[in-house]
């Protein structure tokens, strides 16, 4: 159900962050940072009551990437991120996303690696930054830095886990195709 809701949130956050009105930025900063709570609670209360899902498991991720998409979108839009490092830190989580799925079709888990919740981490401060930019006064420099950070840590746990899986689900995938054919 968080999961849902956050998702149903990505719109309404687009809209908030695209149009026009007194204190857009702070609203939107709000949905942001509630949608990005639910990603926490829900991970948090799934563990605690030990009830991971497989539709869960698919949808987490989902949310998170849609999310996450739409709102550096949305600031390319509004001129506070440069397009170029919003599509690599989206075309980080395509590439993940898809060696996720390859290895799922092989019934090969890939747990989550610290340097994705770090990556996680820096994004959404990032996002937060953006939101609030022409706030920040003094410290709308943080703004650009934490981007360079989100997208540097994007980079490198994106790269790491193609280094830590990536063999070994293209080994699996073999076996399966040469499986198949016998």
């Amino acid at each position: 159900m968080l999961s849902l809701f956050r998702i149903l949130l990505v719109p309404l956050l687009v809209v908030i962050l695209l149009t026009k009105f007194e204190g857009k930025e702070f609203v939107g900063l709000g949905v942001f940072l509630l949608a990005s709570l639910t990603d926490f609670l829900d991970g948090f209360i799934a563990r605690r009551r030990q009830q991971v899902t497989r539709l869960g498991k698919l949808l987490d991720p989902a949310a998170d990437k849609l999310l996450t998409s739409a709102a550096f979108i949305s600031l390319v839009e509004l001129e506070l991120a440069p397009a170029w490092m919003v599509v690599v830190i989206i075309s980080r989580e395509f590439a993940v996303s898809a060696l996720r799925s390859l290895a799922a079709s092989e019934n090969v888990v890939l747990g989550a690696i610290p340097s994705a919740k770090v990556k996680t981490i820096l994004q959404i401060i990032s996002i937060s930054l953006l939101i609030i930019y022409n706030q920040l006064g003094a410290f709308e420099h943080l703004a650009p830095i934490s981007l360079w950070l989100a997208m540097l840590a994007a980079l490198y746990s994106g790269v790491e886990y193609y280094i830590r899986f990536a063999p070994k689900v293209l080994r699996q995938s073999g076996r399966a195709e040469v499986e198949g054919v016998e």
